[in-house]
Formats: C-alpha cells, sequence, structure tokens
C-alpha cells in the first residue's frame, strides 16, 4: 500500500538501563515475509517481560526484534505471501515475538484474533500476551476442569485478573494473592473467591483454611524462589504447580517425598521462544473456545490506564511501582 512510510517511530534502545533510556527513534518499516502481515499499531501492551528486556535481563529470542512490545492492537495494512488479500483492513490483535512499540509491526498472520465489535483497540492490545499465557499454562499444562480451584499470584497484575476472568467463564474458583488490601478488595470485586493480602497474612495457612484444609488443584505462579515450596503445601493431592516466571530467583528447594505422596505434577513453560506451530494452534484454540465470549461482550481485559506512545517511560514506571490493576496500554496516533 502506497501511504506506508519507509520509516517509522519506534523504541528501541541502544543500552539497557531504566525506563529513561525508552526514548522514540526511527526505523525501518518492516516488510511481512510468508504467512505474516503489517500491522498500523493502534496501541500495544506493557507487560513485565518488556521491563526485563528494558533492564537487560530479558534479550529476544533469535530472530525476534529487538524493539519491545509483545501484543498489539491495529489495522492490517500489508500482507505476505501466502496470506489472503481479505486481511487487508482488518482490525486484529496479535501475540508477536516483539517489535510492539513501534508505528508498524510484523505479526504472524495466523497468531492474529479480530477485534469485534465493542471492543477498542486499548482493550484488544491488552488480551493476547494474557490469554495465551493464562490459556496454555492453566487450561492446557495443568488442564483446568470445571468446578476446581486455583491460587494466581499476583492477582491484579494481568495475569491474575485474565485468570479471574477465564475462572469465572469456565466454572473454576480462584483464590489469588496481591500486596495490599485495596488491591485484595480490587481482586474480589473482580471475581476473585478470596483475596489474600500476603503482605500481612501467610497465605499458605489462609489458603488452607478458606478450602477446608484440601488445599487447591492448581498453583499458578509467577513467583518462583523460597514461593514454590510454600505453594506445594497450598496444593491439594493430585495438585498441579505451573510457573511461569520467577521474580524471587530461580531456584528453589523441594520436598520430594511430599511430590510423590501427594501425586503432585511440577511444571511450566515460556512462551515467547515458542515457535509458529505452536502459538497457531493456541490462537486456533481460542479463537473457537474463548473469542466468543470477548465477542459477546463476557469477556473484557481490566485496563489500568492508557498512556500515549511518547510517555512510554512513565507507562514502565508504573508498571515498576507496582501500583497497577490490570494492564498498562501504549496509544499511537494512526
Amino acid at each position: 500500500m502506497t501511504d506506508i512510510p519507509v520509516r517509522m517511530t519506534a523504541i528501541d534502545p541502544e543500552t539497557a538501563g531504566g525506563p529513561e533510556v525508552l526514548v522514540p527513534v526511527e526505523r525501518p518499516t518492516p516488510t511481512p515475509g510468508e504467512g505474516e502481515v503489517l500491522v498500523r499499531v493502534a496501541a500495544a501492551g506493557v507487560n513485565r517481560p518488556d521491563v526485563m528486556q528494558r533492564q537487560g535481563l530479558y534479550p529476544p529470542p533469535p530472530g525476534a526484534p529487538s524493539i519491545p512490545g509483545l501484543e498489539i492492537a491495529g489495522e492490517v495494512v500489508a500482507v505476505g505471501a501466502g496470506v489472503g488479500p481479505e486481511m487487508l483492513g482488518q482490525p486484529v490483535c496479535a501475540l508477536i515475538g516483539g517489535g510492539g512499540y513501534a508505528q508498524y509491526a510484523i505479526a504472524v498472520a495466523d497468531h492474529c484474533l479480530p477485534v469485534p465489535h465493542g471492543l477498542s483497540m486499548v482493550q484488544a492490545a491488552a488480551i493476547p500476551e494474557t490469554l495465551f499465557t493464562v490459556w496454555t499454562n492453566v487450561f492446557e499444562r495443568a488442564y483446568a476442569r470445571e468446578g476446581e480451584t486455583l491460587l494466581v499470584h499476583g492477582g491484579t497484575s494481568g495475569i491474575g485478573t485474565t485468570a479471574i476472568a477465564l475462572g469465572a467463564i469456565f466454572g473454576l474458583t480462584v483464590i489469588v494473592t496481591a500486596g495490599s488490601d485495596e488491591k485484595c478488595t480490587a481482586a474480589e470485586k473482580l471475581g476473585a473467591a478470596k483475596a489474600i493480602n500476603y503482605r500481612t497474612q501467610d497465605f499458605v495457612e489462609a489458603v488452607k483454611d478458606f478450602t477446608g484444609g484440601k488445599g487447591v488443584d492448581i498453583v499458578l505462579d509467577m513467583v518462583g524462589g523460597d514461593y514454590l515450596p510454600r505453594n506445594l503445601q497450598c496444593l491439594a493431592e493430585d495438585g498441579r504447580h505451573v510457573s511461569i516466571a520467577v521474580q524471587r530467583g530461580a531456584k528453589a528447594e523441594i520436598p520430594i517425598w511430599e511430590i510423590m505422596r501427594r501425586r503432585l505434577i511440577l511444571t511450566g513453560s515460556t512462551l515467547r521462544g515458542r515457535d509458529r506451530a505452536f502459538k497457531a494452534m493456541v490462537a486456533d484454540e481460542l479463537s473457537r473456545i474463548v473469542w466468543p465470549h470477548v465477542e459477546e461482550g463476557r469477556l473484557r481485559p481490566v485496563i489500568d490506564r492508557s498512556f500515549p506512545f511518547a510517555q512510554v517511560a512513565e507507562a514502565h514506571r508504573r508498571m515498576e511501582a507496582g501500583d497497577h490493576v490490570g494492564k498498562i496500554v501504549l496509544t499511537f496516533d494512526t
């Protein structure tokens, strides 16, 4: 299309550092390859991996752009080989391997989901990363079933609020932890059955008390470190523990005999480095099973704040401060 500029504005820090390194620069506008589309970005989600990448702690996987940003929403303005022209002009949101903090970004066509009427671009940009993550880890790796109980740490994060929402749709009782009474109140208003202030309560005792001593069926953990053995104490027999991040450390001491005796399962995953075929499979499952709830208005992301693209440093500062409830999103003039 003739109105696509040769160069675009993007956030692409040359060195690691604090939020101040997030300054606009010019970069070549990317060209979609086979099976890919070029999206004019209207909004991009801000996620913890973006912060870690900026800090130099989470380098992009091979082949991914150095520009941060793992989820976008916008209009398809060009298509690569093997992609039908009917995608041109379509509003989509997508999980991407990087490149979202820019005016234009590449997405794999099979990783895109349509933005339905009634869903804003800000809302659409806040969905893919957490939806893919919660779906693959809670419903695939931990094979959650209706009637089960799920414990999620970081209950007011993007992951936490998405887990609460999906739990309500698919019949899970969701318990969360959060770092203040205000956040606990917010989580319960969103639908958590129980919210535990981990600063003032022992979450292991609180979980056992709430479940009548039985424990939970699943723990979704982004904390790691010394939380892992405590999480295992929260699990019921045949419980499943899923690790998705290691904010308090990548090593833990675990009681092997307890795992054997109670038949516990420890698993985990990362998403960014998975191959195209896996992500396409997940996108297809979400399209068939979850997206109808989005289209009918039953599933909406919780938006904390949106920031204009020029204020990306402020968006990162808000995430690092930890005061947000739900997703932080960047908006672009289109």
